[in-house]
């Protein structure tokens, strides 16, 4: 059994990745993040809520100490929904797009992470309050691959990553880096163990000449590989999904001397010493 998230519901989000977290639902796409770009979390799914639940985040300086997590029965399945505070109770039925409550900065987040809806689904009976055991999920989009040469000026700065602008995407609907034969890429690149192809695929994959992964369907297993922007090593490269201008998102686990304005030259090499977070 597997579960479709559809178009309609999809669009109400900027961007959207299936495989780009360290947590255990994302392994092998059975669970999405959506960024809605705004603070209050829309619902992505309709029906009744059945329980909400406080739980201790790993302490971060930049999170809030606590996430939350909010079950709503579906009928043929129960979803989980994390990363909201809740504004409604069991018993409330809720329709798409209403709203849940406002996103939290999560201790579960690395610092490059932007605020998102984690969504998830379960079958009845199952145990709902574990991280692991939720039903394949795919999302009922078509992603187009755009093409990158590893260059780019820098748009906007964090202290643990930096985005670039967006190469030259002259289409509408949601967008993905693409390897170099074409395939729309998700997920941490190489620093979360699992990634994935948002256009299923068997085979080897290369992005900027290098082989980083190979594809079985929708799930790809990185290459150990290095990343370096204008010669700095990188910790990875963020990948995902977005129907909003996009640029590749660097990350740098212990921070960066970049700024705006400043351009960068990417490149990926193998390496025996990958950095790996998840």
């Amino acid at each position: 059994m597997a579960v479709t998230l559809s178009g309609e519901v999809v669009d109400q989000y900027e961007r959207f990745s299936l495989y780009n977290s360290p947590y255990p639902a994302h392994d092998r796409g059975c669970a999405v993040d959506l960024y809605p770009g705004s603070e209050i979390a829309a619902s992505p799914v309709a029906g009744e809520v059945i329980e909400t639940l406080t739980v201790d985040c790993p302490p971060k300086p930049y999170a809030v100490d606590e996430d939350h997590l909010i079950l709503i029965d579906r009928g043929p399945d129960v979803a989980r929904v994390l990363h909201v505070d809740p504004a409604v109770e069991p018993g409330e039925r809720v329709a798409v797009g209403d709203p849940l409550g406002r996103l939290v900065r999560s201790g579960f987040f690395g610092r490059w992470v932007d605020n998102h809806v984690h969504l998830e689904f379960r079958r009845h009976g199952r145990n709902l309050r574990r991280a692991s055991g939720s039903l394949p999920l795919s999302v009922g989009v078509d992603v187009t691959p755009i093409e990158w040469d590893g260059t780019g000026e820098v748009v906007g700065v964090g202290p643990t990553h930096v985005r670039l602008d967006a190469p030259d995407a002259a289409t509408s609907g949601f967008v993905a880096m693409a390897s170099d034969g074409g395939t729309p890429l998700d997920g941490g690149l190489v620093h979360y163990s699992g990634g994935g192809s948002l256009t299923p695929t068997d085979g080897a994959l290369s992005l900027l000449g290098t082989p980083v992964g190979t594809a079985d369907g929708r799930d790809v297993v990185w290459n150990d590989v290095a990343l370096r922007a204008n010669g700095v090593r990188a910790t990875g490269l963020s990948l995902f999904a977005s129907r909003i201008p996009f640029g590749p998102k660097i990350v740098f686990h212990d921070g960066h001397g970049f700024a705006v304005g400043d351009r960068l030259e990417v490149s990926i090499e193998p390496t025996t010493d990958p950095v790996k977070l998840g």
